[in-house]
């Protein structure tokens, strides 16, 4: 569904998009690097405003989030395009195809949705709601007119302006944070680091953010890596920060062996060095999995897959020592 988009100029008889850094300079009857957000007329418009490739009850762990609202389902819903095209895209089938299946869905009816089944929030994920940005926008903010939370589980990648604007209407995050190297970025995602690290610090500021970090072996697996991963955070961040060390399996374009579980336990340690909540995802491990006290130890969610019970905090505090934690529940 074709609707005019936000955030462009015209410039050179062409078009500036100016919602990611891409900032990409499209003729007429072309479209940016997302795919999406083409040139009709001397008018920017996007092509998938309304549309959703599918929709459903998620626990809220699989954002992943594991300090908002421990334990609940969030409707969650997502488009098709992507402003990236990363190689191990496990969603690639509909963030790498502008022209996959989907249906019509107002924002109306989206948050009409959300209530009826319970849901606290709505989670705009499975591709990138950056690229999504008008309809994620209304949608957000007729939800929170209805009293329901907005979730972004996003790769990070969108300009300055475009983000202040929505970010009031947002209750939390998940950030990608795929690399503290700029080349992979550029090599393997067709993106750029930097402006990433600046969603997230501004991101910080203003709502709950936890990080993901998926680990490819050979590419982003080493400790030099995981060090500078784990002070970036605590220092711009702040050692609060949940980081969830996510395993990679092949997918898409990628066929490099899977991560090692190893991998993933010499990442859970030095991350742990400076950061107070350090997870693994994507494998089953008894490290990396329930929520503990940083001061005494105590566990305070425990988790078994999606199963999740709260069993040690009160009131914000750890129920063993009173501690405060920083979760939303």
């Amino acid at each position: 569904m074709d609707k005019e988009a936000r955030y462009w100029h015209e410039e050179d008889g062409r078009i500036r998009c100016d919602l990611c850094p891409h900032n990409c300079l499209i003729a007429d009857g072309s479209a940016g690097l997302c795919g999406v957000r083409k040139n009709s007329g001397g008018r920017l418009l996007t092509t998938i405003y309304g549309e959703v490739t599918g929709y459903g009850l998620d626990p809220i762990e699989k954002k992943p989030l594991y300090h908002f609202h421990p334990g609940e389902m969030i409707l969650s819903l997502g488009t098709k395009g992507c402003n990236f095209a990363c190689d191990f895209c496990q969603n690639w089938t509909i963030s790498q195809d502008p022209g996959a299946r989907s249906q019509i869905v107002s924002p109306g009816e989206v948050v009409s949705i959300a209530k009826r089944e319970g849901s606290f929030a709505i989670a705009y994920t499975y591709s990138e709601p950056m690229i999504w940005f008008e309809y994620v926008l209304e949608t957000a903010i007729l939800a929170r007119e209805a009293g329901l939370d907005n979730i972004l589980v996003t790769n990070g990648f969108i300009e300055p302006e475009p983000f202040e604007e929505l970010l009031p209407h947002i209750g939390a995050m998940n950030v990608d944070l795929k690399s503290m190297d700029d080349d992979f970025y550029r090599k393997y995602c067709r993106g750029r680091l930097a402006p990433v690290l600046e969603t997230i610090k501004r991101a910080a500021s203003s709502c709950h953010i936890e990080i993901t970090n998926l680990i490819i072996p050979t590419l982003n697996d080493t400790d030099d890596h995981f060090a500078r991963l784990r002070d970036w955070i605590a220092g711009e961040v702040g050692a609060d920060t949940a980081l969830h060390l996510s395993a990679y399996h092949p997918m898409y374009k990628m066929n490099i062996r899977a991560t090692p579980v190893e991998t993933l336990k010499r990442a859970f340690s030095i991350c742990r060095e400076k950061l107070k909540f350090v997870y693994i995802g994507n494998v089953l491990l008894p490290d990396g999995r329930d929520t503990v006290c940083p001061a005494c130890g105590n566990v305070l969610i425990r988790r078994h897959g999606y199963s999740i019970s709260v069993t040690g905090v009160d009131a914000g505090k750890c129920a063993s020592c009173g501690a405060r934690v920083p979760f939303v529940i």
